[in-house]
């Protein structure tokens, strides 16, 4: 057992190496499996690493598998005065990309980690080689009532109390996604709990969640530019029933990059990369073959 990770953590499940990014804001982990073409994975909320082990362990005997964990998330630190907004995010998360010296990425982003990871494309495209995203967004929210009606709930005092007393993400909202909840087996659960087992270490999730609306300025700003990815090869990948990321935002995706492979899970909800792992890997190594 390596000493810098929890005991509550599932080593047969999530069996890679630490490794750490001193980053000003904080210490960030990450894992860095495997050689050869790189493959970065940028989670969302509440998410982290472990959600990429499937395919980390599916790729990194053909690739350098590379997956960080936001500040505030994972076995990242929590730090209590950090600017945990999304453009924070993708700020340190360049800074990330930088120090490590990562070139010619294949790009991996769901949930959150679109808006995140995929400004790394825009500002930088010729060292994206190729894009997959699923069940993720880059545009601004406020005016799609689905989204700005709960997260006007969400940022109020009776929202706070429900993320940082409940755990409301990871206890309710999480199995919620799922298109079948009995994948989230209690024990898959802990490993999604135990990173967040104080109210205080919940204060990322509720930032984030208060983002939904706060960052919509700099999720239109992206999406003005979103012209930019379509020089990149895409594989749009989606979970079909997922309860907060319905079809028509797949569409909508469709018709900006109306270059990319799309294909479709009619099983899974939010969280492909748990509920369709096989699926999605043969996904991704057929758009690796074809680009």
């Amino acid at each position: 057992m390596d000493p810098r990770q929890p005991s509550w953590l599932d080593r047969n499940e999530f069996p890679f190496a630490t490794h750490t990014f001193a980053h000003p804001d904080g210490r960030m982990h990450y894992v860095d499996e495997g050689e050869g073409p790189i493959i970065l994975f940028v989670h969302g909320t509440p998410d982290w690493s472990f959600g990429f082990r499937h395919l980390i362990k599916a790729f990194r005997s053909t690739h350098r598998c590379v997956a960080v964990d936001h500040l505030g998330f994972g076995l990242s630190d929590k730090p209590r005065l950090a600017d945990l907004t999304v453009q924070a995010h993708a700020r340190r998360l360049q800074a990330f990309i930088d120090n490590l010296g990562l070139q010619d990425v294949t790009l991996v982003v769901t949930d959150f980690g679109g808006g995140i990871g995929l400004q790394h494309a825009l500002e930088r495209p010729g060292n994206v080689k190729r894009i997959v995203l699923y069940n993720t967004w880059m545009w601004a929210l406020n005016d799609d009532e689905r989204f700005a009606r709960p997260a006007r709930m969400m940022r109020g005092w009776l929202g706070r109390l429900a993320y940082l007393r409940f755990n409301f993400s990871v206890n309710v909202m999480m199995p919620t996604a799922y298109g079948d909840r009995k994948v989230l087996t209690p024990a898959l659960h802990t490993q999604y709990k135990q990173v967040f087992p104080t109210p205080a270490s919940r204060e990322p999730l509720h930032k984030l969640v208060k983002e939904m609306l706060d960052a919509g300025p700099f999720w239109a700003a992206q999406w003005k530019e979103v012209d930019r990815l379509r020089t990149i090869p895409t594989l749009i990948a989606w979970g079909m029933k997922d309860r907060f990321f319905p079809p028509d935002l797949l569409e909508k995706w469709r018709q900006a990059l109306p270059h990319a492979t799309v294909r479709t899970f009619p099983e899974a909800g939010h969280f492909v990369h748990e509920e369709a792992p096989q699926e999605l890997v043969q996904a991704i190594r057929t758009f690796l073959i074809e680009h």
